[in-house]
């Protein structure tokens, strides 16, 4: 493929004006073919496009999923805060294309979610495990998709039998960080990742959206594209 032909939905949202800039350095490899808002319509812009791209809002999902399945268009879909009924048509969609579905796609992210899961295993059931998060006042998902893929990891070390608390601090203009605390007796490790800016999200993206167009339909994530 010479180039590949990207249609991004949610273009003015703080993560699309990112990957837009992102796809501008990338150039002549990799191009916004076509740019949507909310309440756009998908299907006349697909035949001109690879993949899509998606950082709008979950209200959108169930809609840009049936457009790209029925057009056998791969989707990175970058959007949180599902509901149950949204998260199923993104499980039905991934049974006819490759979904890259991330809670973040930052590449230090996705190393903090292996990080955790082996300190969890190693660390065993005399330390209580938190995760604390912070993002920007207008983010409106509270804990984060990020927070909740930890909580999941943990979740999936621990059992039932240790609950894992979360906490989700919105103010000004951070970005993005994530905190996973673990204590002990006597001890506590805390494994941290900072976003310094958006860059590192849409970079992330973009890798993604070049990855999934060579594979076969199904759900993945950051993880399956970093081969974590």
């Amino acid at each position: 493929m010479e180039q590949l032909r990207v249609a991004l939905v949610g273009t003015k949202g703080r993560m699309g004006r990112a990957i837009a800039a992102a796809a501008a350095k990338d150039h002549p490899s990799l191009t916004i073919a076509a740019g949507l808002e909310r309440g756009s319509t998908l299907e006349p812009v697909l035949d001109n496009c690879d993949v899509v791209i998606d950082f709008s809002v979950a209200d959108a999902t169930e809609a840009i999923c049936t457009a790209c399945a029925a057009r056998q268009k791969p989707l990175v879909l970058g959007t949180t805060g599902h509901d149950a009924t949204q998260r199923e048509s993104i499980t039905l969609a991934a049974k006819r294309i490759p979904i890259v579905f991330a809670a973040n796609f930052s590449a230090g992210v996705n190393a903090l979610f292996a990080l955790t899961r082996r300190a969890a295993e190693l660390l065993g059931s005399e330390f209580d495990v938190d995760v604390i998060e912070m993002h920007h006042r207008t983010k409106k998902d509270a804990p984060s998709g990020t927070a909740k893929r930890l909580v999941e990891i943990l979740a999936g070390v621990c059992g039932n039998d240790r609950p894992v608390s979360t906490q989700s601090i919105r103010a000004g203009d951070i970005v993005g960080e994530h905190t996973v605390l673990l204590a002990g007796p006597g001890e506590r490790l805390e494994l941290t990742h900072r976003a310094a800016s958006r860059e590192t999200f849409s970079v992330g993206a973009l890798r993604a959206a070049r990855w999934v167009v060579d594979q076969p339909p199904g759900l993945y994530d950051m993880e399956d594209v970093l081969g974590l």
